[in-house]
């Protein structure tokens, strides 16, 4: 997405990692949120990362989210140099299912905090990153209100007709 002001970075360690990564920005656009969809890994492209991350505040970027499978460490390393907001997503992994991605992003050391979704949780990531945009925005924070009002109503929505029809139909 390009616009004049860009406000969310997200950052994949893989092209791989993209099937996943897109649902953060299907909710950024939902959001009329602009942001740069990048690849640089902390493991294949080091300088690369470290002059993406140091050129983001210059650019606009108040929200980075970093997705890496396995040993998982972009988030982190992008979390050492950049003093606003990190999301990570831990992306499952064959070996492991992603708990390796999971315990790699969650557990940094103090003084370093990530903020980890759930394992291939980008919706969430980009949830987080409007919700965090919305803290110093209004008209954002309006935008957030409804969709999670809207959360509401689908749910039910759902238990209603769950309701009528029993489960059997339910599902059917």
């Amino acid at each position: 997405m390009k616009e004049k002001t860009l406000r969310v970075s997200i950052v994949m360690g893989s092209d791989s990692d993209l099937p996943v990564v897109k649902e953060a920005a299907i909710v950024l656009e939902e959001f009329s949120i602009s942001y740069e969809m990048i690849v640089s890994s902390a493991h294949r492209s080091p300088d690369d990362t470290y002059k993406l991350v140091q050129s983001a505040r210059k650019r606009g970027i108040s929200v980075i989210i970093a997705a890496a499978g396995g040993a998982a460490h972009l988030a982190g390393v992008i979390a050492s140099h950049f003093p606003l907001p990190v999301i990570g997503i831990p992306m499952a992994t064959p070996h492991l299912g992603g708990a390796d991605s999971l315990y790699s992003t969650v557990q940094m050391p103090p003084g370093v905090p990530v903020a980890t979704v759930g394992i291939n949780g980008a919706k969430n990531a980009g949830i987080l990153a409007v919700e965090i945009l919305a803290t110093s925005d209004k008209a954002l924070e309006k935008k957030l209100v409804l969709y999670k009002e809207n959360l509401a109503k689908s749910t039910r929505e759902k238990s209603k007709k769950l309701q009528l029809l029993g489960y059997k139909e339910y599902i059917k």
